[in-house]
């Protein structure tokens, strides 16, 4: 019986990550037309959820490097040098919350690329799991700059408002290269919650943010993107 179950756990193992790398590898080089959140927001949208046209794909190379670096700076300021798992982070989120502090996000753009395209909402420890894991695996196959163009293109920054080319046209009028550190800034700073947070009319809270942005775009430079490959 006991070798009966290791024979057939050792054959799940062997499925799920040969599964994993056929559904991560081919998006080294093929761009995804659909994704799991996209796809829970249409078959469960919620109150303000809108459906706005699909924008063609565009190339890290066709993103305002502000652009690049304001999601870099307000959502993952290690992102050119950890390996998906941000450590330090995730220990700093895990004291606060044990000793009773507000509970800090730690996840990387590298686990909310992965979350976006393959998994469901929730905190549940298999989903954290299973992210944690292909978070890992993309990092090794995309590279960094791979991961922050399906990262840019896939975010929704509004009701229905999937990638930055579609944010940009709507908010501004403009394609997303041409966006400027301010605009970058504004747009980075309604990520944590597009449907509370507004692009076009900011709460003081997020007039904050995006000044806090701003500051940590100053520090980092745009020489910080040459950290990725």
């Amino acid at each position: 019986m006991i070798q009966w179950l290791k024979k057939w756990l050792i054959r799940i193992l062997l499925f799920f990550c040969v599964f994993t790398i056929v559904i991560t590898l081919p998006l080294k080089f093929v761009n995804p037309w659909v994704w799991s959140w996209k796809l829970q927001r249409a078959w469960f949208p919620p109150e303000q959820y809108h459906h706005y046209s699909s924008t063609d794909w565009i190339k890290l190379d066709n993103i305002s490097p502000y652009m690049q670096l304001a999601v870099i700076a307000s959502e993952d300021q290690r992102f050119p040098t950890h390996h998906g798992i941000d450590f330090v982070s995730t220990q700093k989120a895990v004291a606060d919350m044990i000793s009773g502090e507000r509970f800090r996000g730690a996840s990387t753009l590298t686990q909310q690329t992965v979350k976006n395209l393959y998994l469901w909402s929730g905190k549940d420890l298999l989903r954290k799991g299973i992210e944690a894991y292909l978070s890992l695996l993309v990092e090794l196959e995309w590279g960094k700059a791979r991961i922050l163009e399906i990262y840019l293109n896939i975010v929704e920054f509004g009701p229905g408002i999937f990638g930055v080319q579609a944010a940009s046209l709507h908010f501004y009028g403009i394609p997303a290269s041409q966006l400027s550190m301010s605009q970058a800034a504004r747009l980075a700073a309604v990520l944590p919650n597009p449907y509370k947070f507004k692009v076009q009319s900011p709460t003081p809270y997020v007039w904050q943010r995006i000044d806090w942005i701003e500051t940590q775009m100053n520090q980092l430079g745009l020489g910080y993107l040459r950290g990725m490959d």
